[in-house]
């Protein structure tokens, strides 16, 4: 109708499908975002990177792993050069802690960041989790990596000056454990 110059309502639209016994469309159907998360939460994973400059100005770049049902910490690897074989040996570190701890993995969520190898995401989709790209500039489609990154530096980061990628490792481990361990999450309530 737009194309013909008309202007009209997506109600006016749809009460007229509905009168000629047009169902909605398909794609309404689906399950949106937040059901599709919520409904695969056992067996999802979320990743992402940040990065932090140490007091030599030299950035280190984190990868980290959650579980979205427990809202755990399964993995958190930093380094200087995040590059392919980095983040694939990651990927396989990721793999082996899951089958320790029990989780089925069937979803791995992350961004378009280059830093994610191809490779990496062979791995998953030969341990039978197809890899999910988030939209571009979605930040909420990766809700759970990105609220833990946020409370790593509020919590921890942003009141220690990191001297070196040894320095920071420590501080990631002790961190994960009190988030993992002591921290109240609103998942296992």
């Amino acid at each position: 109708m737009l194309k013909l110059g008309h202007l009209m309502a997506a109600t006016t639209i749809r009460s007229v499908l509905l009168r000629a016994g047009i169902p909605p469309a398909g794609r309404r159907s689906q399950l949106s975002w937040k059901q599709f998360l919520a409904a695969h939460a056992e067996t999802l994973v979320a990743a992402d990177f940040f990065s932090l400059d140490t007091i030599f100005f030299k950035r280190l770049y984190v990868l980290i792993y959650v579980h979205l049902a427990t809202r755990r910490v399964l993995l958190a690897s930093c380094t200087a050069a995040p590059n392919h074989d980095w983040v694939t040996q990651q990927v396989r570190n990721l793999c082996w802690k899951l089958e320790e701890v029990g989780i089925g993995l069937r979803f791995v969520i992350h961004d378009r960041d280059r830093k994610f190898a191809p490779q990496a995401d062979r791995v998953f989709r030969s341990a039978g989790a197809p890899v999910i790209a988030t939209p571009l500039m979605a930040p909420r489609a990766n809700a759970y990596a990105e609220r833990w990154i946020g409370s790593c530096r509020r919590e921890c980061l942003d009141r220690i000056l990191i001297l070196n990628q040894r320095h920071l490792e420590a501080v990631l481990g002790e961190y994960c454990l009190h988030f993992n361990q002591e921290r109240p999450h609103r998942a296992w309530g």
